[in-house]
């Protein structure tokens, strides 16, 4: 098929689906946030323009608000959609550096197509070029490189062939999962090249569901079975997993404690005996008086950043830590034994491996009696009193006329600390608390994000 550069994108685009966790297939990419101008209105806007019937186009205001909003629309699906964003060079481009930093930092999909200056140089300067005097093939796009999963140039129509399978890899995988840049030059976006049919072919993206090597299944299950305080730590991996219920299953069968991390705050039931809370700096001292009793902890889905653990000092020194995670890189942390599988399907499997045993009764106890007291602590800083209304007491409003489908979100500041430890979850993954890049202004763009969430799969709720 004869197409320029911008018409072979934006087609393999629409050829990209995704199938939810319940079964329902739709688009990998529901939309295109734009900005246009210098270096893409003419490419990719064209291309864009003629298949605007099946890819929505969303105008910004500002490239940094919008891109957030793409980063939204992979959080609001539980990564099972990709955001799109694509701008004019320079500020433009700039502009979203922050948002791949967002992507990047918390493991959601995003693609960036940011323009970039002409590859023949006739033309140059540009308008909005940054001229480099050392280095005439550098652009202020090569500023993704640092915040980016993947990132190519197209200088070539070809390079497509190439580089976007790379692409939906990246966007799809659980354990490399992360924000793309490809920097469209203006004059190959316009190029044109026969590009085979099969570039085109529709494409359904499954949930990838690695299974935990046996023996590392078998040595996380004697290290266990040896533990007799241990602690289960729930991080975003769960959500993207889909694996709350599983969660909760295994930490009822084997009477295990349930601790959230930031990313996986709302995952469990506020009331349920066996929560013991947020975990970390920012979460409840529940949570952090088991962490720091337990002897073994077993990490789900969390890269186990510094707040969540402050600093590697709410554990015992001598834990033993088995880190269930998708990601080997992740998984290695700090010395944890790794056993590297899907959330839903390690759990599943370390279930069936431990059969009836469980923890001490005495143990699995204490979750409730300490989260009663940090409860009560809560209830204390929520109660009215003179003058202005703090931070904790209008969260505590909000909170009690939330209901099971509403949503809160926040970042930075002083209320995440607020959210992350006050807050009493009304129902499943309906928290969103950006503390990975801790981004002033994620709030504003996500929210966006979320309202463009065309469908639902299992776990999602429906913006209010």
């Amino acid at each position: 098929m004869r197409l320029t550069t911008a018409q072979a994108l934006v087609r393999w685009m629409l050829a990209q689906r995704t199938e939810l966790f319940d079964g329902s297939r739709t688009p990998l990419f529901p939309g295109v946030f734009a900005i246009f101008g210098h270096g893409n209105v003419l490419g990719l806007g064209n291309a864009l323009e003629e298949v605007r019937d099946r890819l929505p186009v969303w105008r910004g205001q500002n490239e940094q608000g919008m891109a957030l909003a793409a980063v939204g629309i992979g959080k609001a699906s539980h990564r099972r959609q990709v955001g799109v964003a694509t701008s004019s060079i320079g500020p433009g481009a700039l502009n979203m550096v922050t948002a791949a930093g967002v992507a990047h930092a918390n493991r959601l999909p995003l693609l960036l197509l940011p323009g970039d200056t002409f590859t023949g140089r006739a033309p140059d300067p540009v308008l909005q070029q940054v001229e480099h005097f050392h280095d005439p093939t550098m652009t202020v796009n090569d500023a993704f490189r640092a915040v980016s999963r993947y990132f190519d140039r197209i200088t070539r129509p070809e390079q497509l062939l190439s580089t976007l399978p790379q692409v939906a890899r990246i966007l799809t995988d659980p354990a490399d999962c992360g924000p793309v840049t490809l920097a469209l030059p203006q004059d190959v976006q316009a190029e044109s090249y026969d590009f085979p049919e099969s570039l085109f072919t529709e494409v359904v993206h499954r949930p990838l569901r690695q299974r935990p090597d046996l023996n590392a299944l078998a040595e996380a299950v004697r290290a266990i079975r040896s533990a007799s305080r241990p602690l289960l730590v729930l991080g975003g991996g769960v959500r993207y997993s889909g694996a709350a219920g599983r969660a909760l299953r295994f930490a009822e069968q084997h009477g295990m404690p349930i601790v959230e991390t930031t990313a996986g705050r709302t995952l469990v039931p506020h009331d349920h005996p066996l929560h013991a809370g947020p975990l970390g700096i920012t979460g409840s001292t529940s949570a952090n008086v088991l962490a720091g009793e337990a002897d073994l902890v077993i990490a789900v889905g969390t890269r186990l950043q510094d707040f969540t653990t402050a600093s590697w000092t709410v554990f015992s020194p001598d834990v033993h830590l088995v880190s269930l995670n998708a990601a080997r890189f992740d998984a290695v942390k700090h010395g944890s034994f790794a056993l590297v599988a899907d959330a839903d399907e390690g759990l599943r499997e370390l279930t069936d491996a431990l059969g009836s045993w469980q923890a001490a009764a005495d143990w699995s106890r204490r979750a409730q009696t300490e989260r009663a007291k940090w409860d009560r602590h809560i209830t204390g800083l929520r109660e009215p009193a003179d003058g202005l209304p703090t931070y904790a007491q209008v969260v505590g409003v909000v909170n009690d006329v939330s209901g099971p489908t509403d949503y809160v979100m926040t970042a930075s500041g002083g209320l995440p600390g607020e959210l992350i430890g006050g807050w009493r979850a009304t129902g499943e993954s309906t928290m969103d608390v950006e503390y990975g890049f801790s981004c002033m202004g994620y709030e504003l763009g996500r929210c966006l994000g979320r309202g463009h969430r065309p469908h639902r799969g299992r776990g999602h709720h429906p913006a209010r």
